[in-house]
């Protein structure tokens, strides 16, 4: 993977990219949630990289993505990652987004609808106002002072152990909360612009259709919000497939990266099919 950077008004964007691959017809784009960074789909890079070629960042604002002004939303994001994604040529996306990288999926969706050639919800949630209760959208908008006044050590325990349940899962979102050890102003900044962009684009009630092949997959022992409780209303009223990761948590791509990996795989067979 090559790292480049992409620049905007708000600061330096940091991505890696990997273009040599067997298949070329579909790119792979792997988004990573909220205070999470490219690392996290570290056994899905080992898993694609050669098949198809790949893209993953760390979002603006963090980890490498920094510094940066945080006076942008959702849809700036979608904006961003379109730009960077017609700057290295990649016209066939297949969008994997783990939680907050699935919202931003969607929010690509909405903007650029023939565009995107397949979409995967890791562990993510429908941005359809309709899923959310007026009381989520505001404790969504008011985040930034709980993880302020969080003592640090706890929450990083607390986030560690909260979002997987394997070992090496819990170990990567230790590190990646590292990154912010010594500045916990930065994370709990960070984590509350994140929560407040996305409450504001579940309020512009926009469609939020997927009309490509889409996946849900969604850990079985997923306890972050009402994570369980949106994907099984998502799956029954949108009627997007979805498949439960029997014993993962939040981050199933990191507590069982085998079957996540095979299940991508699937999804870009019938993205490919669909393409012929």
């Amino acid at each position: 993977m090559e790292e480049r950077f992409f620049h905007t008004a708000c600061g330096n964007i940091h991505y890696w990219v990997s273009r040599e691959a067997k298949n070329t017809n579909i790119q792979l784009i792997l988004l990573p949630g909220l205070t999470a960074d490219h690392t996290l789909f570290e056994k899905q890079i080992e898993y694609f990289e050669g098949r198809y070629p790949l893209f993953v960042w760390d979002a603006p604002g963090h980890a490498s993505s920094w510094p940066f002004n945080f006076g942008f939303n959702l849809m700036d994001k979608a904006k961003w990652l379109n730009e960077i994604l017609i700057k290295e040529g990649f016209d066939f996306p297949v969008i994997v987004g783990q939680s907050m990288g699935g919202y931003l999926g969607q929010m690509y969706e909405q903007l650029f609808p023939e565009k995107l050639k397949g979409f995967v919800s890791v562990d993510s949630a429908p941005l359809k106002r309709e899923y959310l209760t007026g009381a989520e959208l505001w404790l969504l908008k008011r985040m930034e002072p709980v993880y302020r006044y969080y003592p640090w050590k706890s929450l990083v325990k607390a986030g560690s152990n909260g979002v997987a349940s394997s070992v090496y899962g819990r170990k990567m979102m230790h590190n990646m909360m590292m990154t912010y050890d010594g500045n916990k102003e930065r994370y709990a900044k960070l984590a509350g612009h994140g929560y407040r962009i996305l409450a504001e684009a579940i309020e512009a009630n926009l469609p939020y259709d997927i009309i490509c092949p889409a996946l849900l997959i969604c850990g079985e022992e997923d306890h972050a919000g009402s994570c369980i409780r949106y994907n099984k209303a998502w799956h029954k009223k949108s009627g997007i497939p979805i498949e439960w990761i029997k014993g993962a948590g939040h981050n199933s791509n990191t507590d069982e990266p085998e079957i996540v990996n095979r299940l991508i795989e699937g999804l870009i067979q019938k993205v490919i099919q669909s393409m012929d």
